[in-house]
């Protein structure tokens, strides 16, 4: 399969309708007929035969475009083939402010940035808020029935609906959102402590880079986990895994403690960055969710794999109180001298600091986060627990040397992620 077939196999050109277009110049075997219209000849024959030209003004579309120019002709596909294998950095959409009120402002604004980026997603990792995410209802009145006003599961598949039908989904919603607004990467990180928000981050495929989505349910049948599933997901028996990311649901339930202590205790390597918390809800991966037991106690996560992945992270502790101590701690992570070219960070905290922990004063730890990356975008939650530690992973050093293993579950605390993906490919311009 080629890399255009398997990007038509994503969904997308189902997804996208492809215009009955042909180039003049290019033999009628291979497209469409051509619109009736005068052709301008020195046009026709530069955007029929010059590839370096056509590359270059194809260069300039957003993605969806650029897949509908593909069908032009061959020498378009070619060029969009090419063009699509350069489009290997990290893409995000991000809401802060309410949608609509039958749905959540991160399905409008998906759907309006789709169309605008030069990113085709293979994995898409996506938080937003409990509080307007999930379903509720509004009462109308004495005798009335209540309105339903936003169901969870339907947001969830409107959004999901929107990406390409292969692309692998990870989606969770949380207390509270931490969001880099959309537009540029130095733009002001913020704590979204209650409020509409949320955002999706656009993972393609990048070279020497592999992203896997997991995911593990209790069972009240058996205490074992199933060996098969880590080795599916790249957690065992994989001497390229570098970061995962793990996300916890119902943990406050009998026997979660325990559920979670066998996943985290298996993946507390030295070579292992890990990272992540507990959310209020998963809303992806509904088909297998769909086949576990309701209420059930779940962990998912995404496993970066990789030999040039770099990353480090730091826990801000209960001892870290004000301006000085959080700047303090990101001094630590500052210093393990990740690139900060194609890197992204995560923050995922306590649902009791932000605002009120830190004495009426917002967005302490984001702006923290900030002044010492200022072109690094940072995204993430406020959750009901956290998972990590001080740990950096480069390859090279590792800032953990001891025997025993680092207590990795926390509460009241925040843990703060750097990932760097390597040196990407500069995009067509």
């Amino acid at each position: 399969m080629t890399y255009l077939e398997g990007v038509q196999a994503s969904g997308f050109g189902v997804l996208f309708p492809l215009p009955p277009l042909a180039c003049a110049g290019c033999s009628a075997t291979d497209e469409r007929p051509a619109v009736a219209m005068e052709p301008d000849p020195k046009g026709c024959y530069v955007l029929s035969n010059l590839a370096e030209v056509v590359e270059r003004v194809l260069g300039f579309l957003p993605t969806k475009a650029l897949l509908r120019a593909a069908c032009v002709c061959r020498l378009w596909r070619e060029c969009s083939r090419r063009i699509l294998r350069t489009q290997q950095s990290v893409a995000w959409v991000s809401a802060v402010e309410s949608g609509p009120s039958d749905s959540h402002a991160l399905v409008h604004a998906l759907a309006e940035e789709l169309e605008k980026v030069q990113v085709l997603p293979q994995t898409v990792l996506y938080v937003a808020d409990a509080e307007t995410f999930c379903g509720h209802e509004e009462s109308r009145g004495h005798g009335q029935k209540k309105a339903r006003r936003r169901n969870s599961k339907e947001i969830a598949a409107a959004l999901e609906k929107l990406l390409p039908k292969r692309c692998q989904v990870l989606g969770l919603v949380a207390p509270g959102v931490v969001v880099t607004p959309i537009g540029s990467q130095s733009n002001r990180p913020l704590e979204i402590e209650e409020g509409e928000a949320g955002f999706a981050l656009l993972f393609p495929k990048i070279d020497g880079v592999k992203i896997q989505t997991f995911h593990f349910f209790k069972d009240l049948k058996t205490r074992a986990l199933d060996e098969n599933q880590f080795a599916e997901a790249g957690l065992k028996n994989n001497p390229d895994l570098r970061v995962v990311l793990l996300f916890g649901e119902n943990t406050w339930k009998p026997g979660a403690t325990r559920f979670v202590h066998q996943i985290v205790n298996r993946l507390n390597e030295k070579s292992i960055v890990l990272a992540g918390g507990h959310v209020e809800s998963f809303t992806s991966l509904m088909s297998e969710n769909n086949a576990r037991p309701a209420e059930s106690c779940g962990v998912v996560g995404l496993a970066f794999s990789g030999a040039q992945i770099q990353s480090a992270t730091v826990l801000l502790d209960q001892d870290v109180i004000d301006e000085r101590t959080a700047e303090a701690a990101m001094q630590r992570l500052k210093a393990a001298n990740i690139p900060e070219h194609n890197s992204l960070g995560f923050m995922f905290a306590c649902v009791g600091r932000g605002y009120q922990y830190y004495k009426t004063k917002p967005n302490l730890e984001a702006d923290a986060f900030r002044k010492f990356f200022p072109n690094v975008p940072l995204f993430g939650f406020f959750g009901n627990g956290e998972i990590g530690c001080d740990r950096i992973v480069t390859g090279n050093f590792i800032l953990r040397e001891y025997d025993t293993k680092d207590d990795l579950l926390h509460g009241y605390t925040t843990v703060m992620v750097l990932i760097h993906l390597g040196s990407s490919k500069t995009n067509q311009s």
